[in-house]
């Protein structure tokens, strides 16, 4: 236990010296709030009552997506996974302490715009925060097992930057935290609800627990889970 304790800090640490993590999960979420922050509220002052749950849905999307699958593909395309196997560790110790440190600073960088939205820009804050923050949990972990599919799939580290933009500017586009859904045209509506930060915005927004937009999301979750199962096996055979 201590042992992992230990190896759960020094990633966290090592998360900070990596420019990736620093640039997806703190400076981009933090240089969009300052900017599109202000545009939303001026354009459209009833954008206030969903200003924290939208740039959060931004931030752990680009933090997700952009930032974890470099450093998995780091570990698992590298004398990583060699150092891993020589020394009896299982591989799925670096998956997991990835995600648990993205996990962390993730839930840092939606604490501090929980905080900041309303003395920024006097944004509504959630009438409930124990749901709120109970689906922002849901949200960033389903949206991890997502990043992680990429960064143990794809082969080719240089590709990896490219897949994750793929998945992640239909993910903001979609989800309706830039524009209501239902301005999108039915395909692209139906579209959006293949990502979690759709199903993971109205799940934020609603202040409940539901189950129609819970089961998605936990769907989603456990096909994840299975997908990382195998493609750690397969990497595991090579």
């Amino acid at each position: 236990m201590n042992g992992f304790l230990y190896g759960v800090i020094l990633q966290w640490k090592l998360d900070l010296r990596s420019r990736t993590m620093l640039i997806t999960c703190y400076a981009v979420p933090l240089l969009f709030f300052a900017v599109m922050g202000g545009i939303f509220v001026s354009i459209t002052p009833e954008s206030k009552e969903t200003l924290i749950p939208s740039m959060t849905v931004f931030a752990v999307t680009m933090g997700t997506l952009i930032g974890l699958p470099p450093s998995l593909a780091e570990i698992y395309r590298s004398d990583i996974k060699n150092a891993y196997q020589a020394n009896g560790v299982p591989l799925s110790l670096g998956l997991i302490l990835t995600n648990i440190s993205a996990f962390v600073h993730l839930l840092i960088m939606s604490s501090i715009l929980y905080v900041i939205a309303p003395i920024a820009f006097d944004a509504k804050v959630p009438e409930n925060p124990g749901i709120y923050f109970c689906s922002l949990t849901i949200l960033i972990c389903v949206s991890l097992s997502i990043a992680s599919i990429i960064g143990l799939a794809v082969k080719d580290v240089a590709n990896t930057s490219m897949f994750s933009i793929l998945l992640f500017l239909p993910s903001i586009m979609l989800s309706g935290i830039m524009f209501p859904v239902d301005l999108l045209p039915k395909p692209f509506k139906l579209a959006g609800k293949l990502f979690p930060a759709t199903w993971g915005y109205q799940l934020m927004t609603d202040h409940a627990f539901t189950g129609q937009l819970l089961w998605p999301l936990i769907l989603i979750f456990l096909v994840a889970i299975m997908l990382c199962g195998a493609l750690l096996k397969r990497i595991q055979a090579r």
